[in-house]
């Protein structure tokens, strides 16, 4: 099982997206407009999300070139710390989904993170007893849905394709996964999610169990 960590072991990303805007003042019509012009596809793939979530370029240059880019919309934010301050709300996991991917891997189910990284400090506390593999994008200088990122997963993982499920809150990257041979399931709450992998895992006592 390879599960995202943004959207997926934490909260929704709209919704920490949305508490940064409330805080900043950013206006989320400006913030949609850069986001919609950086991840569309560009000739040579030079869009300044990709290339933050390979690895290829500084944070610091990413936040500078953020905040020019939504002073330019018409809205102001300081450069500095703006990637820690947007995500801040995704250090808090999402206890459902996290302690099931626990009781997975104490069950021996074998278990990755695949995750795209806009250069997120990770709290890694107990990973060791969540994961037997983690891909990061920003550290292994590809991103989802580019298949090779899915390769490596499922090499670090000792896994053949057909054997593994990958939960993602983006359909695009599960669409990549379904390509590259995975089982996907597009994730959009823990009910969904723990009904299908139901179905996948006949049986498995480590999937309803939510945590309030």
């Amino acid at each position: 099982m390879i599960v995202d960590w943004g959207g997926v072991l934490t909260m929704p990303i709209h919704t920490a997206i949305a508490s940064w805007l409330k805080v900043t003042g950013v206006d989320r019509d400006h913030y949609g407009a850069v986001v919609r012009r950086w991840v569309e596809p560009l000739p040579g793939d030079i869009s300044p999300v990709h290339r933050l979530e390979r690895g290829e370029i500084a944070v610091e240059d990413f936040e500078h070139l953020l905040s020019a880019a939504l002073a330019q919309e018409g809205s102001t934010v300081e450069a500095q710390g703006l990637i820690g301050q947007m995500f801040a709300d995704l250090a808090i996991y999402e206890d459902s989904m996290t302690s099931m991917v626990t009781r997975a891997h104490a069950a021996g189910v074998r278990t990755a993170l695949l995750s795209n990284s806009w250069g997120n400090d990770y709290d890694r506390t107990d990973w060791d007893q969540m994961f037997d593999a983690v891909v990061i994008s920003g550290e292994v200088g590809m991103r989802k849905p580019e298949r090779g990122i899915f390769d490596l997963a499922l090499d670090r993982i000792g896994l053949p394709a057909a054997e593994c499920v990958f939960i993602d809150d983006v359909p695009d990257n599960i669409e990549a996964a379904v390509e590259a041979g995975l089982v996907g399931i597009v994730h959009r709450t823990f009910d969904e999610t723990a009904g299908e992998l139901a179905a996948l895992f006949p049986g498995a006592g480590w999937i309803h169990q939510r945590i309030h």
